[in-house]
């Protein structure tokens, strides 16, 4: 009889973001491959790099490496195009202006704006504000707020709460869960362990500028 041929398994699908030998001074290089929707937390020692790992995946700061975007190479698209599509949320974000609503993009549905700023406690009329009347806090979920209101594919995430209560954390966290399932990929920075296993399935850490499962061995 025969022998029956198996079928063979299909082709494994490409990353969604796939980085590879990505390097600067100090950091690298690194190699890393995420899934749509999925969210990774990256811990490490202060100094070890971990903002200037994100920065180097938005192209903010000059490096070597690879860095694909379902399919389309970084290099293949100019700098604001990239980062339109992976922003990077510093932990002190920038403001450009005096109002907050100048900071958000025009055309954003209102009722969506609205529900984003009830559920992380922000004032009704905080759109209104003066960023110079805004507390720290305020201004760290209003620059999230601001992220997401241009729809990134990846939103790189540096220490989102860091300047927030554990109410405000939490809620944050619940936000942003909401977009993962929607399919955003998330890179997030945080200093806390307990974080990373609320918000997170894989945690990395970045010491001594390399990558790795958080617990490996060099």
């Amino acid at each position: 009889m025969p022998e029956l041929s198996r079928p063979s398994a299909p082709a494994p699908a490409p990353a969604h973001l796939s980085i590879e030998g990505l390097r600067a001074l100090h950091v690298g290089p690194i190699a890393l491959q995420a899934a749509r929707g999925e969210c990774i937390a990256i811990l490490g020692p202060s100094g070890s790099g971990k903002s200037v790992f994100l920065r180097l995946v938005a192209d903010l700061d000059p490096g070597e490496g690879r860095v694909v975007l379902d399919g389309t190479d970084r290099a293949a698209l100019s700098g604001p195009e990239w980062r339109r599509r992976v922003i990077y949320q510093a932990a002190e974000p920038a403001w450009w202006g005096m109002g907050v609503a100048e900071h958000f993009p025009a055309g954003l549905d209102s009722g969506v704006l609205a529900g984003w700023i009830a559920e992380l406690g922000l004032p009704r009329d905080v759109l209104q504000a003066d960023i110079a009347r805004l507390s720290t806090g305020e201004r760290q979920r209003l620059a999230l707020l601001r992220s997401l209101a241009h729809r990134p594919v990846v939103l790189l995430l540096d220490e989102p709460t860091a300047s927030l209560d554990p109410a405000t954390t939490l809620a944050v966290e619940a936000l942003l869960a909401r977009e993962q399932a929607a399919g955003l990929t998330l890179l997030w920075v945080t200093h806390s362990h307990e974080q990373a296993a609320r918000v997170a399935a894989r945690h990395l850490e970045l010491n001594a500028g390399r990558l790795q499962p958080v617990g490996s061995v060099a």
